[in-house]
């Protein structure tokens, strides 16, 4: 069986996380969104591309959560958290996922 393509992973993570914290209005409880979803991501990353890619998209995938935030000063929260999963999306999809 298949497992979960990282990158719908990925975007879910960054997205899931915010719209958890967004909604409960408990930040924390986002975080756990974020960080379940970017261990799903990873673990895919790891077993269809290596270590080495793994980090280096785990890297980007903590990167882009925190670029989001500068980010939603300037464009606004919901379009900053679509544009970083998207992104992410495009990265993994690019790096992993497309492998097969």
């Amino acid at each position: 069986m298949a497992g979960i393509p990282p990158a719908a992973a990925a975007a879910t993570g960054l997205l899931g996380g915010y719209a958890v914290a967004r909604w409960s209005k408990k930040r924390p409880l986002g975080g756990v969104a974020l960080v379940a979803a970017g261990a799903v991501a990873a673990r895919e990353w790891r077993e269809r591309a290596g270590n080495v890619t793994a980090a280096a998209l785990g890297g980007a995938y903590v990167a882009a959560f925190a670029g989001s935030h500068p980010l939603a000063k300037k464009i606004g929260a919901w379009p900053s958290v679509f544009a970083v999963a998207g992104g992410m999306a495009v990265v993994s999809w690019a790096v992993v996922d497309r492998r097969g």
